[in-house]
């Protein structure tokens, strides 16, 4: 599979319930290849394997997967932790099997540079901040997509 990294979390280390005493890390990425299709790609391992292959990449970047395991995602609990992507599947990076070579995106394909910019949401399904603030009440309690600018940090 070859795409640009569109997103991307931190590197997170969890007891690893098989060996007591020992962690288990995992970072998550996602990929898109046309203005259309994106898809999450988890990576699992052990510390040596996962810290490398976070900071070998970032978002921008363009990656070619090799042998990743494609599984179903269990769609509510995969939605939050990671962006909604429209397949019904997601991919699994291995320390054995797997491997995400990095490329310039100028090398790969120019059209790729392009879909890093292009919004994930439909651009029907998103509330500004005015209509947050106009319309909040009869919002409570619901889950909005925001689009936003920040206009500076400080």
């Amino acid at each position: 599979v070859i795409g640009v990294v569109i997103g991307k979390t931190d590197v997170r280390g969890f007891p690893d319930r098989k060996n007591i005493g020992s962690e288990r890390y995992t970072f998550c990425f996602t990929i898109r290849d046309s203005p259309t299709y994106f898809i999450n790609v988890t990576s699992w391992g052990r510390e040596e394997y996962i810290k490398p292959l976070s900071e070998s990449f970032r978002v921008g970047d363009c990656v070619t997967i090799e042998n990743p395991l494609v599984q179903s995602k269990e769609m509510e609990r995969e939605e939050k932790f990671s962006p909604v992507t429209p397949s019904c599947y997601k991919l699994l990076l291995s320390e054995n099997h797997s491997m995400v070579k990095t490329f310039s995106c100028y090398e790969m394909d120019t059209k790729l540079l392009s879909l890093l910019h292009l919004p994930v949401k439909d651009p029907q399904d998103y509330y500004s901040l005015g209509d947050i603030t106009a319309n909040g009440q009869s919002l409570n309690g619901r889950i909005l997509n925001v689009l936003a600018a920040v206009m500076s940090v400080s």
